[in-house]
């Protein structure tokens, strides 16, 4: 009898554990889910985030919904089930398809790309191969980095094998592997050797071989004269506002940019990514592989393989990542395969900071502390100055410049400039502009917009004075350049040629870590100097002075500091008004 009424005992307590663990889980997940909410609720009062967004614990779904909207002429919201355009999200199925071309043993991942594609130009198509295009290390420019490509191309259709022609006779970058540099025309290029090898599309290919497999029934490669149910919008940010994003012709981003996917689907593709369901493990092992190393980080065939910070805390944990940018929309998928923890973020406005959302979002899934956004004071200030005038607009400007629940980006504050003098708001913008130059006196392109603003308002001499200043910063401002001409200055003296010692070039080759995953290389190739930063592509960088080094391409600046002994030990960076110095490792 003592033993059957123990027994009974024992069986009750065991169901009562049970319900009080199911009772905890529960409410611990729907803690995470208030969390999850506020968080991005937060973001998306601010401006900063309008998407789609699917978290996953340990394999299963904890968290999906829509923020803001997918449509907003309409005001139609987004859902987990609205379509996105993915961008470079696109490069990790491409890289599948590959593989399972390699699997089936029509394709030689080591063999020079002129093996399948014998038009391709044979100097360079004889010793590149398709595990340099994998990884970022062929040496082709990168199309979506030339010189006015958006302007000038990205609106056209092409043909996949017309347009390999935009870059296939160009000459290399560099040697293929001896380093990883971001390139979209690599990818582009996988595209045309699937189509090539299978006898098919490369969308068909998707279809037959990943999309119907995996039943990823809302996703494909986007076109835009196709009426596709529950498709978003994209957006762009303009002051606190939103503008339609500008046309992009699909057919340009192609194999390296254009499906479009939502986030259920995503959900789909990361848990197959778990199987062999696509390829054998020999090939998972190889699609995962750490081939080439980005700094702190690696890169698999589309995958960014690294460590990722865990909210606000120093405890980081091994993710499989990657993101997407393209008109309108940005994107990122990150995987930690150690506990099968997933977040999807999709977002249709452009530009938000997914990273930054992704790392707290990770702080609430392992009760981690974790940060909110800040609002913009740019995006305040425009409207203290639409509702009460720019006297008004100046003073809150100064009250809340250095508040901690604030954060000041030029970028931001230079785009209502713009739309203040878009409206005829001169004198309103001229007021903004040179907040924007106190703000950051440092920033070439402060300076040339405020000079811009002035001589529109009639005040040539300080519109010389500001231009002067701009290019002084920068001296390859050619805009600052034109103007002052235009403005009847003497422009002589601004650009003069400077010539640096090869010994003290040579001194400046080297890595510096700016951050933990932020490395800028810097090494010489004859008397110039180039430079790559972690996740971008490389870049000429010309004299100032010995020490003093710009880029042309974008607006940013490269100081070289040495130690007493005058050894090199240190780059300081300068981009958007900031200062950032990195060691030399």
């Amino acid at each position: 009898m003592k033993q059957q009424i123990k027994f009974h005992f024992s069986k009750t307590n065991a169901i009562l554990l049970f319900a009080l663990l199911f009772f905890f889980n529960l409410s611990f997940s729907q803690v995470k889910e208030a969390q999850i909410t506020k968080l991005i609720n937060t973001y998306t009062a601010y401006n900063y985030f309008n998407g789609s967004v699917l978290i996953a614990e340990n394999g299963k779904v904890l968290y999906k919904k829509g923020f803001g909207y997918a449509n907003m002429e309409w005001n139609i919201p987004n859902a987990a089930n609205t379509k996105h355009r993915l961008g470079s999200i696109t490069k990790q199925f491409t890289g599948m398809l590959i593989l399972q071309l390699a699997e089936a043993g029509k394709i030689d991942l080591q063999a020079p790309i002129s093996t399948y594609l014998p038009e391709y130009p044979k100097e360079t198509g004889d010793i590149i191969t398709t595990h340099h295009l994998l990884t970022h290390t062929s040496g082709i420019p990168n199309y979506t980095s030339f010189p006015n490509f958006f302007k000038d191309k990205s609106r056209n259709p092409y043909t996949p094998t017309e347009f390999i022609k935009e870059f296939s006779t160009m000459e290399l970058e560099f040697t293929p592997g001896e380093k990883f540099s971001y390139s979209n025309s690599g990818y582009f290029l996988l595209g045309v050797l699937i189509e090539k090898i299978s006898g098919k599309s490369y969308e068909q290919m998707l279809h037959e071989k990943i999309f119907t497999p995996l039943n990823m029934k809302d996703s494909g490669y986007d076109h835009h004269e196709t009426i596709l149910k529950n498709r978003a919008t994209g957006y762009e940010q303009q002051a606190g506002d939103f503008k339609n994003a500008a046309y992009l012709d699909l057919s340009i981003p192609y194999a390296a940019g254009s499906l479009y996917a939502t986030v259920e689907d995503l959900y789909l593709w990361d848990q197959a990514l778990y199987t062999n369901t696509l390829v054998s493990k020999e090939f998972m092992d190889l699609y995962f592989g750490k081939h080439i190393t980005t700094g702190n980080s690696h890169y698999g065939y589309g995958w960014s393989i690294g460590n990722s910070s865990i909210g606000d805390s120093n405890t980081k944990i091994e993710t499989m990542s990657h993101g997407g940018g393209i008109n309108g929309f940005n994107t990122l998928i990150s995987r930690a395969p150690k506990d099968k923890s997933l977040i999807v973020l999709l977002n249709n406005t452009g530009g938000a900071p997914l990273n930054e959302m992704t790392k707290a979002i990770r702080g609430i899934l392992y009760n981690k502390a974790y940060s909110f956004p800040k609002q913009s004071v740019a995006t305040a200030l425009y409207k203290e100055i639409e509702a009460n005038g720019i006297e008004s607009g100046i003073t809150y400007f100064n009250t809340i410049k250095t508040s901690s629940d604030y954060t000041l980006r030029e970028r931001e504050m230079n785009a209502i400039g713009y739309k203040l003098l878009q409206t005829e708001k001169v004198d309103e913008a001229v007021s903004v502009f040179k907040l924007i130059v106190d703000a950051f006196p440092t920033s070439s392109n402060a300076y040339d917009s405020y000079a811009e603003a002035l001589m529109i308002q009639g005040n040539n001499e300080q519109a010389i004075v500001n231009y002067q200043k701009s290019v002084e910063i920068n001296p390859n401002n050619q805009n600052g350049i034109t103007n002052l001409k235009k403005l009847g200055a003497d422009v002589s003296n601004l650009v003069k040629e400077v010539v640096v010692a090869d010994e003290i070039l040579q001194s400046y080759v080297g890595k510096y870590q700016l951050m933990p995953d932020f490395i800028i290389e810097v090494f010489k190739e004859g008397n110039q100097l180039k430079t790559q930063a972690t996740g971008q592509p490389v870049f000429l960088i010309f004299p100032k002075s010995d020490n003093v080094f710009y880029l042309k391409v974008v607006e940013a600046q490269l100081t070289f500091n040495t130690n007493a002994v005058g050894e090199v030990e240190s780059v300081t960076l300068l981009q958007g008004g900031r200062e950032i110095t990195g060691n030399k490792i």
